[in-house]
């Protein structure tokens, strides 16, 4: 599903979703609310939140991705953040920004086997 620069991919019950490179503050609340419309229909169990691309970051955006984190943790899913920079986490810290529980990988193949590991376990225990 694609809508302007966003696209979600399905994968499994996984969503695949590639932040653009320099995303406005528009953006970035259509990327919010495409994930969370899709976490919704396809009752995906996980997202991977690519940010390889992003090479800076503004408060607002950091704050989303936070925000998006926490939404998608209500409706049931796990988040990966994944491919992101050096500076990115830099700025991401130097704003105050906690992603606590949220999982991390350095690239998408490390994230698709994080939470694919991680789901496995916790269907594991129900």
């Amino acid at each position: 599903m694609a809508n302007g620069n966003i696209s979600v991919i399905k994968i499994r019950d996984i969503l695949l979703v590639t932040v653009p490179s320099d995303p406005d503050d528009c953006t970035v609340s259509e990327l919010q609310e495409q994930v969370l419309s899709s976490m919704e229909r396809h009752s995906a169990k996980g997202l991977i939140l690519d940010i390889s691309t992003v090479e800076t970051i503004d408060s607002f955006f950091a704050r989303t991705v936070s925000e998006t984190v926490k939404m998608v943790a209500l409706m049931g899913g796990l988040t990966v953040l994944s491919g992101m920079r050096a500076c990115v986490a830099i700025t991401t810290t130097q704003l105050g920004l906690s992603l606590d529980k949220t999982l991390t990988a350095l690239d998408v193949d490390r994230a698709m086997e994080l939470l694919s590991d991680t789901l496995n376990r916790s269907e594991g225990r129900k």
